[in-house]
């Protein structure tokens, strides 16, 4: 383990300013990381720092990075890993067994010990959840430098609280007692329910009450086949009544076990100000996606197929779509497609088709580099305040046209240019400002707040796969969820694991 200069991890990919270390430690073990926590001060632990919330951001910490901790050990349906291994690489280890992890976040360079920090979710949480459906067990170092090596079903809340051995002697932690929204994603604080597991205590917990050093992940096997379609619609309310049709086949399609069923694992949207940014950037040529212009809203459908189903054997069942001559699920998908007239608008790719996927996907990911674009050349030529304002919510799909229309009355109303994009299969969408000045970032939170509450009078999260961290306006979209009282529970937990407030100190939490 060695003490270096920590002038390359001052910022994360939120670009938190401010960011001042007083050096950078690389552990390989979790003696190490003990070591390390029973003589800092303060520590913030890291992964690949692509945190959106700047809960990467050192602020004064000595910054404990994980990227020399990357075991992996694949065994039947599970893999352990340190918790400096990326996704990308768990998939390739997982493709050479011929298994494979179900919850991937977009950005497959984030670290193991990130994505269970912060509950990280992605495009088919629709179809599997958060990545704490998949966590079996932790390894995790708390502030006095005990080792806790929590299995699902060990180590159970009773009455309220757990009860711990450390090296302090026995603790007790308290269980929050709030009430958390029933929706598929949710990274906001401590998870809490009655009679909890321990392991869930610490999955999203940003860093505050341990530091991960290694995870247990359940997979499957074997890995399906994967379909991208690029469905452009002409209106939002066609869309959402698509997207509506697709998730109910889809969930009767599980429950079934149909094996000709409907397969939707994701589906994503790109609003109209989103397609507007693919076309004035060009992206929709450079990776010869047609956007005809009279689409207003785009999806974006990953189908999954039987393993054996190859590209050949995908496209007879296109052809074959129409004529009803094939029972298939991707055969059922066009008719749906052609029910909506959105077919003949459609490009697909087939299994194996790495090159189309990968065409097909940037045009989603070209909408946020697009925005970050905006922003920057704004920060840089019209005013050095301006940043990113933007905001992670999600709302049962059954509020989700309630929640749009929320989102575009509350932009318009202070005159903001904005796009949405994100995950529409299950409510979750990002709202971003594209600010033009300082007053737009103003009112941009004005506006994130007031979505917020809105959210979760809808029976929705304001906070639902970034985390919370050290931003201003997630840490009062936490304080608007869950009140005072709420937000004092959450510090008991944190008094209790960490009484000297030595882990990641101002996340969460304002210091």
């Amino acid at each position: 383990m060695t003490n270096e200069d920590a002038s390359s991890f001052l910022e994360d990919a939120a670009h938190y300013p401010g960011g001042h270390a007083t050096g950078v430690l690389f552990p390989r073990t979790e003696e190490d990381v003990a070591d390390a926590l029973r003589s800092a001060g303060t520590i913030l632990p890291i992964g690949a720092q692509s945190s959106l919330t700047g809960g990467a951001t050192p602020m004064g910490d000595l910054v404990l990075s994980t990227s020399k901790m990357t075991g992996v050990n694949v065994r039947p349906d599970r893999i352990s890993v340190g918790a400096g291994v990326t996704v990308a690489a768990i998939q390739t280890a997982l493709a050479e067994a011929g298994a494979w992890f179900p919850p991937v976040p977009t950005f497959t360079g984030a670290c193991a010990g990130g994505i269970v920090a912060t509950n990280a979710a992605g495009a088919a949480t629709f179809k599997y959840g958060s990545v704490r459906r998949w966590v079996e067990g932790l390894s995790v170092v708390l502030a006095d430098g005990t080792v806790l090596n929590p299995r699902r079903g060990e180590v159970r809340a009773r009455d309220g609280r757990f009860v711990l051995d450390t090296r302090r002697g026995r603790i007790e932690v308290p269980v929050p007692t709030y009430s958390m929204p029933h929706v598929p994603k949710r990274s906001a604080g401590y998870h809490a329910e009655a009679g909890m597991d321990l392991v869930d205590l610490l999955i999203g917990s940003e860093g505050t009450l341990g530091v991960i050093t290694r995870v247990t992940f359940r997979t499957i096997a074997p890995a399906p086949n994967i379909v991208l379609a690029f469905v452009p619609c002409g209106d939002e309310a066609a869309a959402l009544a698509l997207t509506g049709r697709l998730r109910e086949a889809s969930i009767r399609t599980w429950q079934d076990r149909n094996p000709a069923g409907i397969d939707a694992a994701a589906i994503e949207h790109l609003d109209h100000r989103s397609l507007q940014i693919v076309r004035e950037d060009g992206a929709d040529r450079r990776h010869n996606v047609a956007i005809p212009e009279s689409a207003r809203i785009a999806l974006l459908v990953q189908l999954e197929l039987d393993p054996e189903t190859d590209a050949a054997r995908a496209f007879d069942e296109i052809q074959d779509a129409l004529s009803g001559s094939r029972a298939s699920g991707l055969a059922a998908f066009c008719r749906e497609l052609d029910r909506f007239g959105v077919l003949g608008d459609t490009q697909i790719a087939l299994p194996h088709d790495g090159r189309r996927i990968a065409e097909l996907l940037a045009i989603r990911e070209a909408v946020p580099a697009g925005v970050n674009q905006r922003i920057g050349l704004a920060k840089g030529t019209l005013d050095g305040r301006i940043e990113k304002t933007a905001a992670d919510m999600v709302v049962p799909f059954d509020r989700f046209a309630e929640m749009m229309a929320i989102y575009r009355e509350g932009f318009a109303a202070r005159g903001l240019d904005y796009a949405i994009w994100g995950h529409i299969s299950d409510g979750n969408v990002h709202p971003n400002v594209i600010a033009r000045s300082f007053d737009d970032v103003t009112a941009g939170k004005s506006a994130m707040l007031h979505f917020g509450r809105e959210a979760a009078r809808l029976g929705g999260c304001p906070l639902a796969e970034h985390g919370v961290g050290r931003n201003p306006v997630k840490q009062e979209l936490l304080r608007q969820l869950y009140g005072e009282h709420g937000i004092e529970e959450m510090r008991a937990v944190k008094r209790a694991l960490d009484p000297g407030w030595k882990l990641s100190p101002g996340v969460i939490f304002p210091r």
